[in-house]
């Protein structure tokens, strides 16, 4: 092909030997194509270097094929791979992905639900938790929507994610295993409802081993590493040390980390450290961080099938899809030092 002539899917259908309608189900619809025929059209796309444009298959059918990912942060380590599988979902679908950076600025938020009302998207896939823009009259017109990795507080919209309640328990049953009791939940939440059913977890799992409320010490937090070090400080100034520290996520418990290793204490000969998500950071750190795996890519899947059946029927058969949390463990977790069960 010339490199200043565009591919074109006549071109792909005349090199895969099919025909076009045969080219574009292949692309669309790729379940109603047999393997062999979606495997020659695959051969000829690569060979072609022809790409969907899906804003102006759009403009053929006088409708939006785009969906808008709208995230407060497209640096968090959880973002890359969910958007992965949101893409792949929608692609396969004839349909593009647009993603809308709000930076956790409210004025952001506006002007994407703007471009939302009018008309230049087919739905919205929210990361933020919460709607966005707190226009009532704009709010009241948003496409079919669909929560991802962090349930949405104030919208009442289907939401995919991890079952974070499960996740939770898994880490508190691995630390009362090893015989831990004074556990630490750093970076609770009334507004985060992740962080809330992690808590949750956390709770129900400490019940369930008769663990006395004056051995659990809970602290609120926002997610960064900075709150998960701030955690540690506060604690030793009360001088209510725990053997363990459970945390909301992987940035908050490398902030722990950073605050036990600036004390000259090592993990986990004197505190175990866990975490939630698994983001890339948590193996390389020393010791390795024992966590929740999210299945991300997976996420992002099941949130556009989900989405893009909204925008099929209408009606969706499940509000609410949960996913299993896998825990991985690591070096960051030991029997509780003799010297820390005697406070």
């Amino acid at each position: 092909m010339s490199n200043s002539t565009p591919a074109t899917i006549e071109d792909v259908a005349r090199i895969a030997e099919v025909s076009i309608a045969t080219v574009s189900r292949a692309i669309h619809t790729p379940e109603k194509v047999a393997n062999s025929t979606r495997l020659k059209v695959n051969q000829a796309i690569a060979v072609t270097g022809y790409t969907t444009n899906a804003m102006a298959r759009s403009l053929r059918l006088g409708r939006s094929n785009m969906i808008l990912v709208v995230a407060p942060d497209i640096g968090d380590p959880n973002f890359s791979n969910i958007l992965i599988g949101l893409e792949n979902e929608a692609r396969s679908h004839g349909y593009g992905v647009l993603i809308g950076h709000t930076q956790n600025d409210a004025q952001r938020g506006l002007e994407y639900l703007k471009f939302l009302n009018s008309n230049q998207a087919a739905g919205l896939i929210l990361f933020t938790g919460i709607l966005p823009f707190g226009h009532q009259t704009m709010t009241a017109r948003l496409p079919p929507s669909v929560g991802v990795f962090e349930p949405v507080f104030n919208g009442g919209i289907p939401y995919v994610g991890v079952d974070d309640i499960e996740g939770a328990r898994k880490v508190v049953d691995l630390l009362l295993a090893e015989g831990h009791r004074k556990i630490a939940f750093i970076g609770d939440s009334r507004t985060r409802l992740a962080y809330g059913r992690r808590r949750q977890g956390y709770e129900a799992g400490l019940n369930a081993a008769n663990v006395p409320a004056d051995l659990r010490v809970v602290f609120e937090g926002d997610g960064t590493i900075e709150s998960g070090r701030l955690a540690v400080e506060q604690l030793f100034m009360r001088d209510t040390l725990p053997t363990a520290f459970m945390c909301v996520n992987d940035q908050t418990a490398i902030g722990v980390m950073i605050g036990l290793g600036a004390r000259g204490y090592d993990i986990p000969r004197d505190f175990s450290v866990t975490g939630f998500d698994d983001v890339p950071q948590a193996s390389f750190m020393s010791p390795a961080l024992t966590t929740i795996r999210q299945p991300r890519t997976l996420i992002g899947k099941n949130a556009m099938a989900l989405l893009l059946e909204l925008l099929s029927d209408g009606q969706p058969a499940e509000t609410e899809i949960l996913l299993r949390p896998d825990l991985i463990v690591r070096n960051s977790v030991a029997a509780p030092s003799r010297e820390w069960t005697k406070r």
